[in-house]
């Protein structure tokens, strides 16, 4: 008598094994990518990264913020209805002809995924080059659908959208600054640190 192993009850219960195998090394591999939580004078945003999706934006957003490149760059450019935009560094200083094209000695390359930019979406800001992304993000405060394909979403925001919202609502000028200062500190928190 011959046993057939690859019938089909075996084949469904070795997919439902490698499955579960699947989305277990990714459920744990999630809890060990490091959280950040950019600090404002109206209060804290908490973000959660996509590595599996734009790893390179991630790395680069977290090896930013842990050198401290964020601290102290502002929100500089709020349109409401569409999203709040920061980490330029040139943002710290008071030349507001300055802002939004300052970022480090090093570009980014495009990895857009499918994740939608919907509310709560942080999303990379680049030139007209696709591969031009540096420092700069967005955090989107409503659905932006146009945006699907031509930004790298790289995380989200888990906690503190109603400070986003704040920030949005601020008065500005002609060209999107807030009229007053509003500062970021970014803080990594590590996995190890969350338990």
């Amino acid at each position: 008598m011959s046993i057939n192993f690859f019938n089909t009850k075996n084949i469904s219960r070795i997919s439902a094994s490698l499955l579960l195998v699947f989305v277990s090394v990714f459920a744990v591999a999630d809890e060990h990518v490091p959280t950040a939580v950019i600090e404002t004078k109206f209060g804290d945003i908490e973000l959660r990264f996509f590595p599996g999706d734009a790893p390179k934006h991630v790395e680069n957003f977290l090896t930013l913020a842990k050198s401290g490149f964020y601290d102290g760059t502002i929100f500089h450019r709020i349109i409401p209805g569409f999203m709040i935009q920061g980490g330029d560094p040139n943002t710290k200083g008071t030349d507001k002809s300055l802002y939004g094209t300052g970022g480090p000695d090093h570009r980014v390359p495009a990895e857009f995924n499918k994740r939608p930019h919907k509310r709560g979406i942080l999303s990379m800001a680049r030139s007209q080059d696709p591969n031009s992304a540096g420092s700069q993000f967005f955090i989107v405060v409503q659905d932006s659908n146009f945006l699907d394909g031509q930004y790298t979403v790289f995380g989200e925001v888990t906690k503190g959208m109603e400070i986003a919202d704040k920030i949005v609502s601020q008065k500005r000028d002609g060209r999107d600054n807030p009229d007053e200062r509003i500062e970021m500190n970014v803080r990594i928190v590590e996995a190890e640190d969350k338990e």
